[in-house]
């Protein structure tokens, strides 16, 4: 499967499926990523895995 990620992503739909999924401390699954807890924290917050658009809005 081809996945389309924007350049600056840090994750992969795979991990923030594993993100949202895991009760473990931020900084513990951060550290297993290697990414920031920022990250962690924001996936946890959201409802799905997928990337919100990055298109500029333009009127």
């Amino acid at each position: 499967m081809l996945i389309s990620l924007h350049k600056q992503a840090a994750s992969t739909p795979e991990i923030r499926a594993a993100i949202q999924a895991s009760t473990e401390p931020a900084w513990l699954v951060a550290e297993r990523y290697g990414i920031a807890e920022q990250t962690v924290w924001k996936w946890r917050n959201r409802d799905d895995i997928h990337d919100r658009s990055h298109t500029p809005h333009r009127l």
